[in-house]
């Protein structure tokens, strides 16, 4: 790009502007950097994503495309732009319907439903697809928003932001406390506040699977183009060269020395000032490259000779994951039936809208690293390990983040840019390409499985046995984990009295996979669901109603041993679909009895999973007090990711306290000052972090009616700097103005922490592996295209028993967004190494593609859980590809073995069965 500049000058926001900068400059560049309207987001830079969308002279346009001489002479409307002064009725609409998750596409979104609306003020959901078709949302699963905009003309921008009163927040639905920032582009994600004083980073990344690597004259090179501040390498790195989210099996390198184990592995930094690293060409960076041999898949990786890809692993296998109950050898052998099969998955990336980005400095001697992420205080133990820093000297500040989905949960950027502001004392920048984020960031695991099935002749399961072998890459992320989860979860929500399950998670060059939404489950699940399908055709039985009869009810013991004494709800899932089971198979059986071409298929699946961690410690600590002028201050440390913790953890609290929610005065994660809720993974905010806000709610409420003498029935009430309480006819204030403070500003506080009661797993796998579990169901309802083997999707029933819906309009975003990601693992989604890495190539649903969703809420209370809450969002996810491919068998007769059934795959199928008839 040519350095050369120009005065361009155009309107924004209806205010005239002129800019300096090179004329084929994007646009989207020159509204973020230049005029510092980061409501427009970058997702791509290829016009993928739809992430930046701007209105130029009306007309929605991909910012990214359009060069700053394009726009010379235009009007440019961003979402800053849509309220003047006052919420647009469309972001009104927004807040009110939950269409604003993580709210990294909502100002495009917003943006192009606002041009829509103004031609059309009540469009059909076809009108709204197709304005908003070329937008990706990888949250929400589009539904909401589809009705946000349809409704908006029914919206008042001066929505009812009343909050519920006292002792009414849990399961009421406000308006998210975190939701105008989002949807006025106010929020501010990881890229969106560098200093402007901040060097720019880029990363020099292996282009091989395996590969050698020496550098040459560096110092020359730098030298040499202007603007260059330095280059810094694996000798430069002043700690442990190795992170890992599990401190045993850490093995990964921030910077590879002398090898690369895999293609995109970061090599070297290059920082310099911003202009010349946006014109930075690295084709002459001094590396030379000697391409290794490399294995992709398990089998080779295990094969008889395959070279180790780390020493200290025999067979390249990280570790294996097991569960033995019974005899279920015996078990299948004595089965009057029995179904076997097996099925292989694919990586599945994760696909956040917003690539990894932060910013890094030192403030005295404590380097700050402000960045999007998933896991706040293992970033900051990580980043000090490599830097060679003491944790109490790295501060981690979580900006909003874009999606996580898991992945967001491993270190990226963080020891990198804390590096180059440690070498050179400055704030460094960086933030991923979408290219560089897929080549380089974890993915869900691809599964080898197998499993043999039995039943006796009455239907009831007897046994079950499953193998899988998990591809976890080049190094060990959440792999441990994924082995271990696997066999617990294997048998679904069912009784198994026979049973053995082992997961192993093997070692090759392919892209680290960590997690995704589930931990293995889903993969597992998708083995057994399908079997039991097959199982229940043997049998004679209905599919629902063979699930029936095998679920898991109050006082079952699981495959682990354990005893389920409460709060058991996939049996009240699954009867919730019985009257949509019977409508849906009635009409796909008049369907088919009248088309030949095309046939409809109706699947259902089931899951279970475990809330927290596996078998070990999963503390969260929740601190909240009064201030001397009467806000409640909450400091909330979940990191909210778009699934709602800072509004539903605070819900939790205030019930608790006995205190309305519009007195709470919410300071996120920050390790400098919030106690660590732990991370944002495995369903365990609502349940552990929500349970750790009860506690403190309660101790809090405590201390104050202990200070004023009264009894637990006493009510509280804030008004202004003094709080009042009523007992009875009596009534007290306290002048929170006359009290002196603590070192945190509170004239009462409480801080408490929760770790929910589990117990190790033995040699066979025995055991509580987790305190709280949560159940659910889901029913799929398609047509297949016999011709071309396409699928359209007609509708999801989603039934989850979520113990107790704290928020229920957000417990709806999470199941419908969590199906979206489930249809995509189904039908469409396969990152191929070196082929996907974009988001043209790699495909995810859009908001054509995700078909109506009926939710059906199940409340079957645990005792554990915060007010009985259970964990949801990653349970959402797993029925969904199975209950898709159990609707295409329905349909077809087949079963797509290799997942995602796509088309070539359905049809292929399809032929091979025709040849065998």
């Amino acid at each position: 790009m040519s350095m050369d500049r120009a005065d361009i000058a155009f309107a924004v926001n209806g205010a005239a502007v002129s800019v300096n900068v090179p004329p084929l400059r994007r646009l989207s560049l020159v509204l973020r950097d230049e005029l510092r309207l980061t409501g427009t987001k970058v997702g791509c830079d290829a016009g993928d994503c739809g992430a930046c969308t701007v209105l130029v002279d009306g007309a929605p346009v991909c910012a990214c495309l359009m060069s700053a001489a394009s726009a010379s002479g235009t009007m440019v409307t961003t979402v800053e732009g849509l309220a003047n002064g006052r919420l647009s009725a469309l972001q009104a609409s927004f807040l009110a319907h939950g269409a604003a998750q993580c709210g990294i596409c909502t100002p495009a979104l917003l943006v192009a439903g606002s041009a829509l609306l103004d031609t059309k003020p009540r469009p059909t959901e076809t009108e709204v697809q197709d304005a908003l078709g070329g937008i990706l949302c990888r949250c929400t699963g589009y539904r909401k928003i589809i009705t946000a905009v349809m409704e908006a003309s029914l919206q008042t921008a001066s929505l009812d932001f009343r909050l519920p009163r006292s002792g009414q927040a849990i399961g009421a639905s406000p308006v998210r406390l975190d939701g105008v920032p989002k949807v006025t582009g106010a929020e501010k994600f990881g890229g969106d506040s560098f200093p402007a004083d901040a060097l720019a980073v880029l990363v020099i990344r292996s282009p091989h699977h395996h590969a050698g690597f020496a550098f040459g004259d560096i110092d020359g090179w730098a030298s040499s183009h202007p603007g260059i501040t330095g280059v810094f390498t694996a000798a430069d790195i002043p700690g442990k060269n190795c992170f890992g989210v599990i401190g045993p099996f850490a093995d990964q390198p921030a910077l590879a020395e002398g090898f690369a184990r895999l293609r995109g592995e970061a090599v070297a930094l290059v920082a310099g000032e911003r202009e010349a690293i946006l014109d930075l060409d690295l084709s002459d960076f001094p590396v030379r490259w000697t391409e290794l041999p490399h294995v992709l898949q398990p089998g080779d990786a295990q094969a008889e000779g395959a070279a180790l890809i780390h020493e200290n692993r025999p067979a390249n296998l990280l570790t294996k994951g097991f569960v033995e109950r019974g005899d279920p050898e015996s078990a299948l052998a004595d089965a009057a039936f029995t179904a076997s099969n097996a099925i292989d998955t694919s990586y599945v990336e994760h696909a956040y809208i917003e690539p990894e980005a932060g910013y890094a400095y030192l403030d005295g001697d404590t380097l700050v690293v402000v960045a999007c992420t998933q896991a706040p205080y293992m970033d900051r133990d990580d980043t000090a390990k490599v830097l060679g820093l003491a944790v109490d000297k790295v501060r981690i500040v979580p900006t909003a983040t874009g999606g996580g989905f898991g992945s967001k949960l491993d270190v990226s950027l963080q020891p990198l840019i804390g590096l180059v502001a440690l070498k050179t004392g400055r704030p460094a920048a960086l933030a991923y390409t979408r290219n560089e984020s897929m080549m380089s960031t974890t993915k869900r695991h691809p599964a080898r499985m197998k499993a043999t099935v039995g039943a006796d002749a009455e239907g009831h399961v007897t046994g079950m046995i499953f193998e899988g072998d998990f591809n976890t890459g080049a190094y060990a992320s959440w792999g441990p984990t994924v082995a271990n989860r696997v066999p617990v979860h294997a048998s679904g929500p069912y009784f198994t009295p026979n049973y053995r399950a082992e997961g192993r998670a093997i070692h090759t060059n392919g892209p680290i996979a960590g997690a995704f939404r589930g931990f293995g489950v889903p993969q597992a699940t998708i083995m057994q669901e399908t079997l039991y399908d097959e199982l229940a055709g043997k049998l004679g039985i209905d599919r629902l109603d063979f699930r029936m009869k095998n679920c898991l009810r109050n006082g079952s013991e699981t495959v682990t041993g354990q005893v389920l004494e409460s709060g058991v709800g996939i049996a009240e899932c699954l009867e919730a679909l019985r009257p949509h089971w019977a409508r849906a198979t009635a009409d796909a059986d008049a369907f088919n009895s009248a088309n030949l071409d095309r046939k409809r298929g109706v699947g259902v699946a089931s899951c279970w999973y475990g809330c927290g961690n596996t078998s070990l410690p999963n503390p969260s600590t929740i601190r909240v007090g009064i201030a001397a002028d009467g806000a409640v201050v909450l400091h909330q440390g979940a990191v909210d990711i778009g699934q709602g913790s800072n509004t539903v953890i605070t819900q939790i609290c205030a019930d608790a306290l006995g205190l309305p929610l519009e007195k709470f005065r919410l300071k996120s994660a920050d390790t400098a000052i919030s106690p660590d809720a732990g991370k944002t993974s495995a369903s365990r905010q609502t349940f552990v972090t929500g349970k750790a806000a009860e506690k403190a709610g309660r101790a809090l409420r405590e201390k104050i009616l202990r200070f004023a003498n009264v009894s637990d029935k006493a009510s509280l009430e804030l008004d202004g700097p003094a709080i009042v309480i009523r007992e009875g006819e009596a009534t007290r204030s306290i002048d929170l103005a006359a009290l002196g403070v603590d070192t945190d500003g509170s004239v009462f506080r409480a801080e408490e922490t929760y770790d929910p009661p589990t117990l190790p797993l033995d040699a066979k796998g025995q055991g509580k592996p987790y305190a709280v579990y949560g159940y659910g169901a889901q029913i799929a309802e398609l047509e297949v295209d016999l011709r071309l083997g396409t699928v359209r999707l007609i509708r999801i029933i989603a039934a989850h028993d979520v113990g107790k819906a704290i928020n229920p309009l957000l417990v709806e975003g999470q199941i419908e967004g969590g199906i979206a990601q489930g249809i995509g693992m189904a039908l469409m989604e396969e990152y191929i190494p070196g082929r996907t890495e974009n988001l043209h190539d790699y495909l995810i649903p859009t908001i054509g593609d995700v078909p109506p969703i009926e939710t059906i809420l199940v409340e079957v209370p645990d005792p554990e859980g915060p007010f009985g809450a259970k964990g949801l969002g990653e349970h959402v996810l797993i029925p969904t590809a199975p209950a898709i491919l159990n609707a295409i068998r329905h349909a077809t007769g087949v079963l797509v073995t290799k997942v995602p059934a796509t088309p070539s795959r359905i049809l292929a199928a399809i032929r091979e069965k025709e040849a065998r008839a």
